[in-house]
């Protein structure tokens, strides 16, 4: 089932984080079924996130593209 739209979000994808820096506030997050890779800001994190960790999020779209938002710790 493709994830729905709703209010410009991009809904309930899963991945992984790649890379996430504490003290810059930013990483990236690969999504599991396309491979792609989104960045991710600290205030789009729900949950307090870890590199390797499994994660849901969302998406909506940036000034450089789409970021993951609304991420959660699975």
């Amino acid at each position: 089932m493709p994830p729905s739209t709703n209010n410009n979000y991009i809904t309930m994808s899963k991945g992984t984080v790649k890379f996430f820096n504490d003290q810059k506030g930013f990483g990236f997050i690969k999504d599991n079924d396309s491979d792609n890779e989104y960045f991710v800001h600290v205030s789009g994190l729900i949950d307090e996130v870890r590199e390797n960790d499994e994660v849901t999020f969302d998406l909506k779209e940036g000034r450089k593209g789409l970021n993951a938002v609304n991420v959660k710790v699975i």
